[in-house]
């Protein structure tokens, strides 16, 4: 399953990693408010086509009712399920009490996961990360506040919150959870290749594992296959014009990080890293491109 990653994981890149097998797609994470005023901005994050699906909209938020009423709004948009943020580390996020900082209370996790649980009919699940600090290990709350709600999956991200993403997922902690829980329980943390994924399965006993940083620019992650160089050509070029399609003129300044994950691995890359993200016309980025192939 491909992770939401705030900045990468938006519509064409969620259809990209279907086109590849990924089981499910999750949206970037929306405010719960934002919804609720339906600004704008938040319109094109919740947007999605059918070639996703199966899809979940991740919301975040702190207060029961508003993300009961959240809740609502997305179902009106058809996703298949609804996922509530419990995991993300950064800091306009916890300051609010939203996101990881919900891991300090399972009070509060209980009381917003029952109130979206009541107020919409599609699954809902949620995306936690095992604890606030090394100090704070919440999971056992955690867990069982979620699965008193009535949520139907959780996605476990086996880092604290002061780890951000660096250091080591706890995959025994992931085991843990699975054998103390009913619910179906969704591992992530370092899975960088296919066989990665079907390791960490094997040792935890997860149905399926999520991915994100290991999926930017290597979608082929989630089908185990390895692609040539032309490939990885014909992707980056399907990419950025899907992202052209999405986004106009500005997709092209969008897509200039995807550039950097996809041609890491090239030979000549620094040098080519260097011309195409400062290119904005999309037949010199080709021409870059296919340059990479001749080199």
């Amino acid at each position: 399953m491909l992770a939401p990653i705030a900045g990468f994981t938006d519509s064409p890149y969620r259809r990209i990693a279907r086109r590849h097998g990924a089981g499910l797609v999750v949206t970037e994470l929306v405010s719960a408010e934002g919804i609720v005023r339906m600004n704008r901005k938040t319109r094109d994050l919740l947007g999605f086509s059918d070639e996703e699906r199966p899809i979940a909209v991740q919301i975040f938020g702190n207060g029961p009712d508003i993300m009961a009423d959240a809740a609502a709004v997305v179902e009106e948009l058809g996703p298949d399920m609804i996922d509530i943020n419990m995991g993300c580390p950064a800091r306009r996020v916890c300051a609010s009490g939203s996101g990881a900082a919900l891991l300090l209370d399972p009070n509060k996790i209980r009381a917003v996961t029952e109130s979206i649980v009541k107020k919409v009919r599609i699954p809902v699940t949620a995306k936690i990360r095992i604890g606030w600090d090394v100090d704070t290990l919440t999971y056992r709350d955690t867990v069982r506040a979620l699965e008193d709600a009535g949520v139907s999956l959780i996605f476990v991200h086996g880092r604290t919150r002061a780890q951000q993403y660096g250091g080591r997922a706890d995959w025994n902690v992931i085991r843990e959870i699975v054998e103390m829980t009913a619910v179906p329980i969704v591992g992530n943390g370092d899975i960088r290749s296919f066989t990665d994924a079907h390791e960490r399965m094997a040792f935890s006993g997860c149905p399926a594992v999520m991915i994100g940083r290991g999926a930017i620019g290597n979608p082929w992650i989630f089908s185990g296959r390895t692609p040539t160089s032309a490939e990885v050509i014909t992707q980056i070029k399907e990419h950025l014009d899907m992202m052209i399609d999405a986004y106009g003129d500005w997709g092209i300044m969008l897509m200039r990080k995807h550039f950097v994950r996809y041609i890491h691995a090239f030979r000549g890359a620094k040098k080519i890293r260097k011309e195409i993200v400062v290119s904005n016309d999309r037949d010199e980025i080709h021409e870059i491109l296919d340059s990479l192939i001749s080199a």
